[in-house]
């Protein structure tokens, strides 16, 4: 049998929380397809087909994007003018490319297709008469991830969000019944589009199976993460100028190790303290977070589950996090990790574990824990086989009626 997956960004290296999630995708189903990839590729970047595992899937089809400037007036413009038409960001770099699409795929007829997050949704006339199932991995809630930055962000950036936030709801609306399943990362994200579809099941965000590191401690507080990313930025501004002042007036030698993609991102916001380091991307990121005491996830805003968190129960830390931030996870609070939603609670929890070895090997023990047993490839693919997705007797029955 064959299928094929449709994916917005390069899944490999699988670095980050969106390649990772594609790429445990594209793995469980070249494990049971014959599986051909779409994948855009950036302009400015070699073509992602070579990245992809030797053998894993049949055809790697790359479908190049148009050049886009990445200038803070051309944001700006694209922006404004997304507002103005009522379209999400990023929904608009996919459109307009059907035909390529439908170049790719010509002649092939297709078990299932996979589309990976929303951007891709529009593309589903196009691809639909070629594949008896379609189903749509969400990475984010798109409509959630903006309500979360309207409220985050001042105002008149907030207003936009809002904005965004509304169009989002409407390409829900429009998009998701027309899916014959959904995947969403946790059991809140399937509530949230519930009215969308009878189809929901939870796969869950999940990272490799990795060995615990033994590596030496750098520094005391580490946070990871794409750091362009928007929830990233303004968690590491937020923790910087309402918690870390707090922090290091206790705890003067303090020192917070920043790990990821796009350091020039925060670096103004940090630079000048020599307690803060900046390493830029890494190769792997287990190991690289399991060289700090604890792990920050000072999140205000955002969608889906973390895989910032997933990779410090991998490395056997504490992990100290937002609601927000461990959101969508299961968790005990207070067993694999502490929750703080205010400055001064957030820097008191901190000062606690700091002066308390015993129970950082206690919360990071638990952590891995949990990982090994609920997040790791595995036990993702093992969620996705008990819920018989991709039989058609289960997806194509219930949501072809009245189509």
């Amino acid at each position: 049998m064959k299928a094929l997956l449709i994916s917005p960004e390069a899944p490999y290296p699988a670095i980050g929380g969106g390649a990772l999630r594609t790429a445990s995708m594209i793995e469980f189903l070249a494990r049971r397809y014959e599986l051909d990839v779409i994948v855009f590729g950036q302009p400015e970047h070699s073509d992602p087909a070579r990245d992809f595992p030797q053998g894993l899937v049949r055809r790697v089809l790359t479908i190049p994007l148009r050049h886009h400037q990445r200038n803070l007036l051309a944001k700006a413009w694209r922006n404004g003018t997304r507002l103005l038409r009522g379209i999400p960001p990023l929904v608009d770099r996919f459109q307009g490319y059907q035909r390529e699409v439908l170049e790719a795929i010509a002649g092939q007829q297709y078990e299932m297709a996979m589309f990976e997050h929303l951007w891709c949704a529009p593309l589903l006339p196009a691809i639909q008469p070629h594949a008896k199932q379609t189903c749509l991995n969400l990475h984010n809630i798109e409509s959630t991830l903006f309500d979360t930055y309207a409220k985050s962000d001042p105002w008149p950036i907030s207003m936009a969000h809002e904005g965004w936030a509304e169009a989002c709801r409407a390409l829900e609306a429009q998009l998701l019944p027309q899916f014959d399943c959904l995947l969403t990362c946790s059991v809140s994200d399937a509530q949230n589009i519930g009215q969308y579809s009878s189809n929901i099941h939870v796969f869950p965000n999940s990272i490799p199976s990795t060995p615990l590191p033994q590596v030496a401690r750098q520094a005391d507080l580490v946070f990871s993460g794409n750091l362009e990313y928007p929830p990233n930025k303004t968690a590491v501004d937020w923790f910087y100028r309402e918690v870390w002042p707090l922090l290091s007036a206790t705890h003067p030698s303090v020192t917070w190790r920043i790990v990821g993609l796009h350091p020039d991102a925060v670096r103004g916001v940090v630079a000048g303290d020599k307690r803060i380091v900046l390493t830029g991307p890494v190769e792997k990121a287990v190991p690289a977070i399991a060289a700090s005491r604890i792990a920050i996830v000072p999140l205000l805003s955002g969608s889906g589950t973390r895989i910032k968190i997933l990779e410090a129960w991998a490395a056997g830390l504490p992990v100290v996090s937002t609601t927000l931030g461990a959101q969508g996870l299961d968790y005990g609070e207070g067993k694999e990790i502490l929750i703080a939603d205010t400055p001064i609670n957030f820097a008191e929890t901190l000062r606690k574990l700091l002066d308390n070895p015993d129970r950082c090997l206690q919360l990071g023990a638990a952590g891995r824990c949990l990982y090994e047993r609920e997040y790791t490839w595995d036990a993702a693919w093992k969620k996705l086989e008990s819920a018989h997705l991709f039989q058609n007797n289960v997806i194509h029955s219930q949501n072809h009626e009245g189509r």
